[in-house]
Order: structure tokens, then C-alpha cells, then sequence
């Protein structure tokens, strides 16, 4: 008997307030250009809530965009809009 969802079923109810963490190395206009995906996919999401993080040695940033996510399929959209980027190394 298996316990998990089937793939049309989600685990969350929306809407709900999702972080999104997106890393990469640091570079110019990461950052904004990151902001730009987020908005694209949540217009509502407001910029002054972003978190920054560099890793020790300065090498990478890491970006956490806590959104309104309404649905799966936009949560799924967003993470394939950052994930295909090729300044993001991870998203999680």
C-alpha cells in the first residue's frame, strides 16, 4: 500500500506562503536579475522580503523569495524559470 499523493494531488493548500531559495555564484546582477523570474511568476511577491546570504568565502549568494503561491502549476513554473537560468546553480 503506498502512502504518497498521487502526482495530480498537492501536499499544500493554497494559497500559501512558499520560500523559494535560489543559489549561485556571485556575480553582477544576480540578484536583480533573479527579482525579475520571481516577479515574472509572482507579481505580488514584494522585493524588500528577499534574503541574501553569501557563502563564507564570497564566492556564492544565496536568494530566498518567500511568494503567495496560488497553485502547484505556478510553483512549478517558477522553479523551472529559475532552474533553466544559467546563473542559478541550485534551487530548492
Amino acid at each position: 500500500m503506498s502512502t504518497s499523493a498521487p502526482d495530480n494531488v498537492s501536499l499544500l493548500t493554497f494559497p500559501v506562503e512558499f520560500p523559494i531559495k535560489v543559489m549561485g555564484r556571485t556575480q553582477p546582477d544576480f540578484a536583480q536579475t533573479m527579482l525579475q523570474i520571481v516577479q515574472s511568476g509572482a507579481p505580488d511577491f514584494d522585493p524588500g522580503s528577499i534574503e541574501m546570504r553569501s557563502s563564507r568565502e564570497g564566492r556564492y549568494l544565496s536568494l530566498t523569495f518567500t511568494i503567495r503561491a496560488r497553485s502547484r502549476e505556478q510553483l512549478d513554473a517558477l522553479y523551472h524559470a529559475l532552474s533553466e537560468h544559467p546563473m542559478v546553480s541550485m534551487v530548492l
